[in-house]
């Protein structure tokens, strides 16, 4: 009689556990669905308000962690366990201590997403290099930032990398100058090469012609030519023709007009001279 009276005692608490372990899984549920839908709600909101996608992806990725650490801390309490978090947190010093230097990176990071959030050194789709790593930048997260590089890598960097590292950007203010080096025979028409190429320049689609136009100067004395230093600026904003193929149409149109003004753009001549009056062996 003692056994089949234990069994129903024992099946009684054994339901009331699943009764709380449902009610824990069906919160953190909840939960999580409320924090995907109100970040994906709030980075629209966002994204109209602030026209940045960098910040409103970071801030609406803010807000789904708080509505999910909420949503733990319900758990916990309907699962009976607030007081024993508490206890632990407030009364083992080395257990703190120990998961403070646990979550140190995680925490260290986080808050350099935060700084990078609103310092907004860069935004989504620019072009940067970080650390060496150069490429364009695809999202902020909580932890890291995401950057894809030139030949197709995608790259997630620390954020408190970032804010320890130089950082480049390239296309924050919609201007990025390219530059190149053309060499022309002493004696030439200077004067006429600078203009010609400016002229040249001018007409290339995707350089700019009104804010920041082209220019020419001399650039060097070199051994067998004079070099002139052709540099001129497109907008990273424009996506319609990328910057590499315009620099590439720049160069080639530069060239084509300039053979056929006559110019002569010789390669490095060396110069042999012969002291013995004896005949040079050229092979």
């Amino acid at each position: 009689m003692e056994e089949f009276e234990f069994l129903p005692q024992d099946w009684s608490a054994t339901k009331h556990w699943l009764i709380i372990a449902g009610m824990a899984l069906a919160t953190f549920l909840l939960f999580l669905f409320l924090a995907n839908k109100s970040k994906a709600f709030l980075r629209i909101r966002l994204v109209k308000r602030m026209e940045d996608d960098l910040l409103a992806n970071f801030l609406a990725g803010v807000f789904g962690s708080v509505v999910i650490l909420i949503g733990l801390m319900i758990v916990f309490r309907i699962i009976g366990l607030t007081g024993v978090v508490s206890g632990l947190l407030a009364g083992a010093g080395i257990s703190a201590f120990i998961i403070g230097f646990a979550l140190k990176d995680i925490g260290e990071n986080f808050l350099a997403g935060i700084l990078l959030a609103f310092k907004r050194p860069f935004r989504v789709g620019d072009i940067v290099d970080i650390n060496g790593i150069r490429g364009t930048v695809l999202t902020l997260n909580l932890r890291d930032t995401q950057v894809k590089t030139a030949d197709g890598k995608d790259v997630f960097i620390p954020n408190a990398q970032i804010i320890k590292n130089p950082l480049i950007n390239f296309t924050i203010d919609g201007f990025l100058r390219y530059d190149f080096t053309i060499g022309l025979d002493y004696g030439s028409d200077y004067t006429g090469a600078m203009i010609l190429i400016r002229e040249t320049l001018m007409e290339v689609e995707g350089v700019l012609t009104n804010v920041k136009k082209p220019n020419v100067w001399v650039s060097d004395l070199a051994e067998s030519t004079i070099n002139l230093q052709v540099t001129f600026w497109v907008d990273t904003f424009d996506r319609k023709i990328a910057d590499t193929e315009v620099k590439s149409v720049a160069i080639i149109q530069v060239l084509t007009a300039m053979e056929k003004a006559g110019f002569t753009m010789p390669a490095r001549v060396l110069e042999l001279k012969n002291y013995r009056d004896e005949t040079l062996k050229t092979s």
